[in-house]
């Protein structure tokens, strides 16, 4: 493989990595100018969320709403050229509102795969399979 390929796949999951550890974890939102395209293309957005990094922005203050003292783990990330992808859980204690379903106190983890392609730096796309079914299990929102 072409090591200019394989260097900017290493890149682009260390840049990754900052993402999940700045966004996620420390909740910087106001940050994700510096880790999300303007023009983003998220084909998981969330219905009735904004498009573009607006819309990003909005998803990751939505899950810090819902569960405020949560972190991300990255459990496994392999990249290949412009593509990564990320298998991580979030951990948190359900203490405000989840898009629609009022705090429970409880303590959950949900399972997400993130795919991002990365374009100069920043992500262009996104692609996400998300345990929402298992997360509402937990919450005793769902049997």
């Amino acid at each position: 493989m072409n090591t200019q390929v394989v260097d900017r796949a290493a890149g682009n999951k260390a840049r990754q990595r900052s993402l999940v550890e700045t966004l996620q974890n420390r909740a910087e939102i106001d940050r994700a100018d510096e880790f999300i395209h303007d023009d983003i293309v998220d084909h998981a957005a969330v219905p009735g969320m904004p498009a573009g990094i607006e819309g990003v922005k909005s998803v990751f203050r939505a899950i810090r709403e819902g569960f405020p003292d949560h972190d991300a783990k990255i459990i496994h990330q392999i990249a290949e050229g412009d593509l990564v992808a990320t298998y991580k859980t979030f951990t948190g204690t359900h203490h405000g509102n989840f898009f629609g379903t009022p705090a429970t106190g409880k303590r959950a983890t949900i399972e997400v795969m993130d795919f991002v392609r990365y374009r100069d730096g920043k992500v262009v796309e996104h692609w996400s399979i998300v345990d929402v079914a298992g997360l509402m299990r937990q919450l005793g929102a769902a049997q």
